[in-house]
């Protein structure tokens, strides 16, 4: 075999030029109980949706059913109740597939001394995080915002591998969101901007090939317009 067949041969089993064709749709849990009652849910202390998060689920679901604007070849959450119960309620429009758990497509971890704590008994006790450091200690005991990051990257890369050519759809949160957009559009990995992913939002990619991603939409939550919360808080 000449030198040139080899690199070739590398070239194809690592897929490099070879188009993907992935498509991958990301969806916000709905609201939850940790943001309404302002304490850090991390995966220790989450306890899931309140009753308004679970029609916001709903609302997605239905929508889904009527409009068949997305097909999934597999249905993915990460391990928090929130992101379960957004991925079980939404289930049925998605051909009732069975929901696969990955913590890799996990919120920030917070570390298990900060996990369950309110707000306002965190900055009490540590002051306002810095999340425009990738190295910073935000949590005690937790992940810094760059351990995040990797992990998320690295759960994008796994999965993409695992489901190439596929539709992947995965429940998760708004800063695994935040860090999938950074890495695949080669944005700022901190700072520069703001996302607000809203809940039940979906926001979808599709990966060509090697590092190029196609942003398909953001944040699309056109379910959500006739939801009113019954205190009319913005959660």
């Amino acid at each position: 075999m000449s030198q040139f067949a080899s690199v070739g041969s590398i070239r194809r089993e690592i897929g490099v030029g070879r188009v993907s064709n992935t498509r991958l749709v990301l969806v916000r849990h709905g609201e939850s109980r940790a943001t309404v009652g302002r304490f850090i849910g991390g995966p220790r202390t989450c306890t899931g949706l309140t009753d308004f998060g679970r029609e916001q689920a709903m609302a997605l679901r239905d929508r889904l059913v009527q409009g068949n604007d997305v097909e999934a070849t597999i249905l993915m959450a990460s391990n928090f109740p929130r992101a379960v119960e957004t991925a079980t309620i939404v289930a049925p429009a998605l051909g009732s597939l069975p929901v696969s758990i990955d913590a890799g497509w996990g919120e920030h971890d917070p570390g298990p001394e900060c996990d369950g704590m309110l707000y306002s008994a965190f900055i009490e006790k540590f002051g306002m995080p810095r999340w425009d450091d990738l190295h910073a200690v935000v949590f005690p005991g937790g992940e810094t915002v760059a351990q995040f990051q990797e992990r998320v990257i690295d759960t994008l890369r796994r999965t993409i591998r695992a489901h190439e050519g596929g539709s992947v759809v995965v429940a998760c949160h708004g800063g695994v969101i935040d860090a999938v957009l950074r890495h695949s559009l080669h944005m700022h990995p901190t700072g520069k901007f703001e996302l607000s992913t809203n809940n039940t939002s979906l926001t979808e990619l599709v990966h060509v090939q090697g590092s190029k991603w196609r942003l398909v939409r953001y944040n699309d939550s056109a379910h959500l317009g006739g939801l009113v919360r019954p205190d009319s808080q913005d959660s």
